[in-house]
């Protein structure tokens, strides 16, 4: 069996070496950045979070151990700092408290253009269509499609079944289609 270079650069980050919790922080840290971002959705906080967070990897490499996926590891381990972060700073109980109330998951037309060509039109529209999805919808595609996790990653980092994961997606599908087909029908009907 093949290890991945993820894996081996989490084995020698554990055994101290320098370059490789370097190697580390440099892959990770914008796909982790842009996760806080949307979660937040404070730039200045996701960054402090985040640098708190690889100090802590840091300082307990010895502690922490091997990991079967890091990347999946990282998001979750991040997500939860970041959450203990945000109830801290605006006394929320919850997850869903703190995801209604900073307006989590928004989509960015940056976003859309770095993940596939379409025209303006087209991605101003699947812009507003996967706003208008509710936040635990829009984060399962922004995890799987944007972060490139597998279902059985996000169910890890979000805490739920695989078959949730699967439902919320097929839901969220469901509900993509059904608007814009209601949104072609009402340009048809009202050019």
């Amino acid at each position: 069996m093949e290890i991945s270079p993820e894996k081996s650069l989490w084995f020698m980050f554990i055994k101290g070496d320098l370059n490789a919790f370097s190697s580390l922080f440099k892959h990770f840290y914008p796909m982790l950045h842009n996760y806080g971002i949307k979660i937040s959705g404070n730039s200045s906080l996701t960054e402090d979070s985040l640098q708190s967070f690889f100090v802590y990897l840091y300082e307990n490499k010895g502690k922490i151990g091997e990991v079967t996926h890091v990347k999946s590891y990282l998001f979750v381990s991040y997500r939860r700092a970041l959450l203990k972060e945000l109830k801290k700073e605006k006394k929320f109980t919850s997850y869903d408290e703190i995801m209604e109330s900073e307006k989590g998951f928004v989509f960015s037309i940056e976003e859309l253009k770095s993940k596939q060509e379409t025209t303006q039109l087209k991605s101003t529209a699947l812009l507003q269509l996967l706003n208008s999805l509710p936040t635990r919808e829009k984060e399962v595609i922004y995890l799987k499609y944007y972060s490139n996790l597998k279902s059985s990653e996000i169910a890890e980092v979000m805490n739920i079944t695989y078959q949730s994961v699967s439902n919320t997606l097929q839901k969220a599908f469901a509900k993509l289609r059904n608007k814009s087909e209601s949104a072609a029908i009402s340009r048809v009907l009202n050019p």
